[in-house]
Parts: C-alpha cells; sequence; structure tokens
C-alpha cells in the first residue's frame, strides 16, 4: 500500500471517514445550520417557505440586468473576465461609497474591501482575531452564518439579549465585566443593529451611542453588519454605529439584499490597519474577489435607478410584513411576535409546551417550513421561538403558510395537553386542506 495513504487497517479513521483522525482540530465546529438543512424541503414546489431569508429577485426587472450585461460584454469584457485587485475594483469601490452614503457613512475608496458577500467579511474578521478560545460577543438570537463561523475559529459566543429596543445596554456592560472578571480574551462584539436577523428589532438611536462608549471604553472592536439598513418600510433606521466611532468598528455591507444575492459582493469598512489585513487575509483566501461580478454590479449602478429599485423593494417587502402580520393576528392570535419596521423577519414566540426544533418535522409534512429558534443561538437556547421570513412567497402564499402553521401548532398544543390531562384544545379548522397544495401555489 501507498505510504502516501493511510492503511485502513491500522484502526485510522471510521467506517464513513477514513480520514476522520487526521482533520485540523477546528473543523468540529463544521456543521450545517438549521437554516441550510431547511432548503432541500422548503424548496419543494408544495411546500409554502417561511424559512430562509431569500430576497425577492423577481422584483427587478430582468431587462435592467440584461442591459448591463450585454453593455459590459461589448464594452469591457476583457478587463471585466480579468484577474482584479484583492481589495476590488475601484470603480465598484466609489460606487460603494455612495450606496454608503444614504446611511451616513462617509469614506474613502481606500477604506472598503470587498468581498465574497459580507459572509465572507465575516469570516475574515474572525480569522483575523480569534485565538481558540477567545469570546465574541453576540446578541441572543444572533445570526446563523455568523455563529457558524464563530464555531468554526473556536471561538466561545457569549449571548447579550436584546428587546424590542435591540441590544441592551446594562447586559452587555454585565457580559463584559463577567468575561473580563474571569480572564477571558473579549475580541469583539457582533452585532446586526438594523432590523435584525432573526428578530427583526432595530436598535435604538437611544442605545447606539452608549452601545459603542461601552466597547469603546472596554477595547472592544465592535462588528456591525448591516445588509437590511436601507429596507426600512416607514422611516430610515438611525446612523450606523460606525458614523459614532469609525476606530472602533468594522462595518459590513452586501448587495445581496438590495440587488441580487447570485453576484455574492459584499464589502468591509474597517480601520486602516483592520483594513490592511483584511486585504492580506482576502488575497490568501480568493486572491481576488469576481472582477465580472463587480463591472456588473458598477454597470447597474451607474446605468439604472438603483436608488427607485430599492424604493421598489421596499414596497414588496412592506406588503409581505403586513400579510404576514395580519395572517398570524387572523390564524395564531395567542402566540406573541414582534413587528418589524423594515427587513426580512417576524420572531414569534411559542407557548411553553412547544418546541419549535421538535414540532418542524410535523409543520413539514403540513407543507409549511420556518426556522427553529434554535438555530439562532450558540448555547442551545430558542426552542420557544421560531423565525418566520416573510420576503420571498407572496402575500397569498404568506397566508397560507401561516394557515397551515396554525394547524401544526394547535395540533400540538392538543396532543400535547390531552396527555398532561388538562383537556384538549380544538384547532382552528383551515378553510381548506393543509396537505393539497392550492394550484396557484408555485
Amino acid at each position: 500500500m501507498s505510504d502516501l495513504l493511510p492503511d485502513p487497517r491500522s484502526g485510522a479513521g471510521t467506517n464513513l471517514d477514513r480520514w476522520y483522525d487526521t482533520y485540523a482540530a477546528r473543523t468540529a465546529g463544521l456543521a450545517a445550520s438549521e437554516v441550510r438543512a431547511l432548503f432541500a424541503v422548503a424548496s419543494r414546489p408544495e411546500v409554502v417557505s417561511l424559512a430562509g431569508g431569500m430576497p425577492y429577485v423577481r422584483a427587478i426587472p430582468r431587462e435592467l440586468i440584461a442591459t448591463a450585461f450585454d453593455r459590459l460584454l461589448l464594452e469591457d469584457a476583457p478587463a471585466a473576465l480579468q484577474y482584479g485587485s484583492g481589495q476590488g475594483t475601484p470603480r465598484l469601490r466609489e460606487h460603494i461609497l455612495e450606496v454608503m452614503a444614504l446611511e451616513g457613512i462617509h469614506a474613502s475608496a481606500d477604506d472598503v474591501v470587498t468581498t465574497t458577500g459580507s459572509q465572507q467579511a465575516i469570516d475574515l474578521v474572525t480569522k483575523l482575531f480569534i485565538d481558540p478560545g477567545d469570546v465574541v460577543l453576540a446578541e441572543g438570537p444572533s445570526y446563523v452564518g455568523a455563529l457558524g463561523v464563530f464555531r468554526s475559529y473556536q471561538a466561545e459566543v457569549v449571548h447579550v439579549p436584546l428587546d424590542a429596543d435591540g441590544l441592551i445596554p446594562e447586559a452587555l456592560e454585565a457580559a463584559i465585566a463577567t468575561q473580563k472578571a474571569a480572564g477571558r480574551h473579549i475580541k469583539f462584539l457582533y452585532t446586526v443593529p438594523n432590523f435584525h436577523n432573526p428578530a427583526g428589532v432595530t436598535l435604538s438611536a437611544e442605545r447606539r451611542p452608549r452601545i459603542v462608549q461601552i466597547c469603546s471604553d472596554a477595547g472592544v472592536l465592535i462588528v456591525e453588519d448591516n445588509p437590511y439598513g436601507l429596507l426600512w418600510f416607514d422611516a430610515p433606521p438611525p446612523p450606523p454605529l460606525q458614523t459614532l466611532n469609525p476606530d472602533g468598528v468594522v462595518y459590513l455591507g452586501s448587495f445581496s439584499k438590495t440587488f441580487a444575492p447570485g453576484f455574492r459582493v459584499g464589502w468591509a469598512v474597517a480601520p486602516h490597519a483592520v483594513k490592511e489585513k483584511l486585504v492580506l487575509a482576502a488575497e490568501s483566501a480568493i486572491l481576488s474577489p469576481s472582477t465580472f461580478s463587480h463591472y456588473l454590479i458598477s454597470e447597474y449602478l451607474e446605468t439604472v435607478d438603483w436608488q427607485g429599485q430599492i424604493a421598489t423593494f421596499r414596497d414588496v417587502y412592506r406588503e409581505r410584513r403586513d400579510a404576514i402580520l395580519a395572517a398570524l393576528a387572523k390564524y395564531l392570535p395567542d402566540l406573541t411576535w414582534n413587528v418589524p419596521d423594515g427587513g426580512f423577519y417576524v420572531w414569534v414566540g411559542l407557548p411553553d409546551e412547544l418546541h419549535s426544533k421538535q414540532m418542524l418535522p410535523r409543520a413539514v409534512r403540513e407543507l409549511v417550513a420556518y426556522t427553529p429558534g434554535t438555530g439562532f443561538y450558540a448555547d442551545g437556547q430558542g426552542g420557544r421561538q421560531m423565525r418566520l421570513s416573510f420576503c420571498y412567497p407572496t402575500p397569498a402564499e404568506i397566508e397560507v403558510g401561516v394557515q397551515r402553521l396554525a394547524a401544526v401548532v394547535n395540533g400540538e398544543l392538543e396532543l400535547v395537553r390531552s396527555f398532561r390531562g388538562t383537556g384538549s384544545l380544538t384547532p382552528s379548522t383551515p378553510e381548506h386542506s393543509v396537505t393539497t397544495p392550492p394550484p396557484d401555489l408555485r
């Protein structure tokens, strides 16, 4: 047998993976997220998916992208198809400044590092700062994709609770004090201040300066993830944390929610020294981002009323937000939920008797999908919550989906309470069968 391969007779590995004993220790943190695990089921046409945060890209007129694509191929194809700078094309970085200016951020193009979606930006920042056992402070609940990154770099995630006004300053102070008293290294606070994923809340204007000051006094970097900030419904959110302390905040943005996720273009704005390391880390990971995507997005931003398109997205998502709130009030009035002012998500509280992860198989059988709250915590919390995404289904599909969900919730309650001898709860009967999808749902 070749010396280059382990001898399967040596006992190394397992029956399923002969390389099991040779992986790096950090791979123990690699696991499929509960959101990703749902995609195979939720993508079935008969299932109403209230699970994934997929933008409604059908709201973009096809001719807008086609025109930009054709012009790019005719005028800039040689450059667009070539390698580029690890920091991203200067042209796109200038456009990113225009986008961020809408929220009050004023920077230079040299401060911007483009990434393969903001997900890569989270990965790069974590790679730069985290040693195994270091602490990341994150809202509880928090974005599942970020938790996966933190876990993969062997960080210890400490959740800081939030309420209707976002991250709670007193809880942040307490968490910092507790971790420092224990001699642990806090590397950064990860926060989604606008239209939070998954909780749907927005950090209030009154709390923002205090959060920034607490972190500054404690020497804790802030990683501000803001993919939804331009998708407000009635009024824009307060200015970003980055505007309050540019030297203490790494700001992350993305075109995935305001244009299209398929181009996989995001960015980071960071203090100069951090920015330099981000560029080096990005180059070592991917050499250079997709020059073609950069050119195409620049072409789109230069030739299309992109701010008008964002306003269209706002109208689409506002209508869907209103539809899901109306459906919850109609079919599940005894549950609790937030009223988001923008973004994609409603955070729903369940009765104490139910567990969102345990209930999911029955929901899938009834042709509706949601995301269990457990996916948004690093410590097993979240069983009494679920995230409902209203961004992708039509209002009609949303009502059918919540109607099916009500049958599941009430059916589970009836079962639990019957076994406890406390009587049964008669589930609300949907007007139509929940096992046969209506023909207009595609």
